[in-house]
């Protein structure tokens, strides 16, 4: 047998193998018998492949399904902790990680401030956390998944550039792989909270959606046709750097008026702190935190109380969104959008300015096929997109 034919064939048993256990994965409880009929493989190759995967405790017997005529077919299910995966969320000022199952149940949580550290400060951080976990999990750990920041190099694992880590070119795949032996993935925040949307979402295995990450950066992942989409560069779904003002603020990008100096969070307490020390009826003068110190969590506490000094700049900012986001509808004409992150927790004070400004923006016809919704995956949403990644790569569950 030539060495094409070996490769040929080592290729269509690891095929079969993932099929059989996507099948598994997807069903919850099937039978030999249906796998075999679901993906057309002989019973012989379901049969030997299954014994594979209860060898290696990934599947397990788990009863008998109902008899038609004859012996009743033996269940077969996941074992949801057969194995762990690290995600980790380096995307906010808090680095988080956990532990995940094979079923997106985070079992261990742990987080780190950044506190302004960056560079291989940052790195040892990111080392820390996941040694954190390491020692957590009493299962076998079946690799390490990020969302990272800025312009990533999926393909290679490579942060490009991440202005506010102060990485440029920083080859975390290589890094983390040698020195804690595991498969390692590594993409964009934005982009894997789009995996964790396709994969354990609301809209679970929809073929189109985008889902859009808004907190101290803006970003977008985007899945066409059930394969998340890059882009040439890796750049694709960088929304945070349209220009939605002409001649507005200086972005941290060089251009003027981004959407990221309106909508992001950090431009959302900019405005707030501005807006109180000009309005006296602004109840964020009376808090015991200083403007100085304000964080978004004190400014939604405001508008949440009802301080009407707030709603104009959440208004504004969800306008500035409906903008950048008329672009997507009208050259995409995907069906789920899906708001996330730390400022989406002004839901419809956020969502309905949006939508007037689709309505307004892009083609009608588009606009009433198209669905705005806020996340239900919560916090968690990169690190579930993380542990996605990995699952995607090492095991076929895409």
């Amino acid at each position: 047998m030539s060495a094409a034919e070996k490769a040929t064939r080592e290729h269509t048993k690891v095929h079969n193998k993932r099929l059989i256990f996507k099948t598994i994965y997807d069903q919850g409880e099937v039978s030999r018998v249906d796998i075999a009929r679901q993906t057309s493989l002989t019973r012989t190759t379901v049969s030997s492949n299954v014994s594979e995967l209860i060898d290696e405790g990934l599947v397990q017997e788990v009863g008998f399904g109902t008899s038609v005529g004859g012996k009743p077919p033996t269940l077969l299910s996941l074992v949801d902790d057969a194995r762990h995966v690290i995600g980790l969320d380096l995307s906010s000022s808090q680095l988080r990680g956990a532990l995940v199952n094979l079923r997106g149940v985070v079992r261990h949580q742990v987080s780190v401030p950044l506190a302004g550290r960056q560079g291989s400060a940052a790195l040892e951080l990111v080392d820390q956390l996941i040694e954190s976990l390491v020692a957590k999990t009493n299962q076998p750990l079946l690799g390490i998944g990020i969302g990272a920041p800025g312009i990533i190099d999926a393909a290679q694992g490579t942060v490009r550039q991440a202005v506010n880590l102060d990485w440029y070119d920083v080859p975390l795949r290589e890094r983390l792989a040698k020195r804690y032996r595991l498969p390692v993935y590594v993409a964009n925040d934005s982009h894997v909270a789009a995996i964790a949307e396709y994969t354990f979402g609301q809209h679970k295995q929809a073929p189109n959606l985008a889902v859009v990450k808004v907190g101290r950066g803006i970003g977008m992942g985007i899945v066409l046709n059930g394969q998340l989409f890059y882009g040439d560069g890796g750049g694709a779904g960088e929304i945070g750097h349209i220009v939605v003002v002409d001649n507005g603020t200086l972005c941290r990008c060089g251009n003027f008026g981004c959407l990221e100096t309106i909508a992001s969070s950090r431009a959302i307490v900019d405005q707030a702190r501005m807006s109180a020390r000009y309005e006296a009826r602004s109840s964020l003068n009376q808090t015991e935190v200083s403007l100085d110190d304000l964080e978004l969590e004190h400014v939604i506490a405001a508008w949440r109380a009802g301080d009407p000094t707030i709603a104009p700049i959440v208004s504004n900012a969800g306008r500035s969104l409906g903008i950048a986001l008329a672009y997507i509808v009208g050259a995409l004409n995907i069906r789920h959008i899906i708001i996330t992150g730390t400022v989406a927790a002004f839901d419809q004070a956020l969502l309905e300015p949006l939508r007037a400004q689709l309505d307004r923006r892009a083609l009608r016809t588009l606009v009433e096929q198209t669905q705005i919704e806020r996340s239900t995956l919560g916090q968690d949403i990169v690190i579930l997109g993380a542990a996605a990644l990995l699952l995607a790569h090492e095991l076929g569950l895409n």
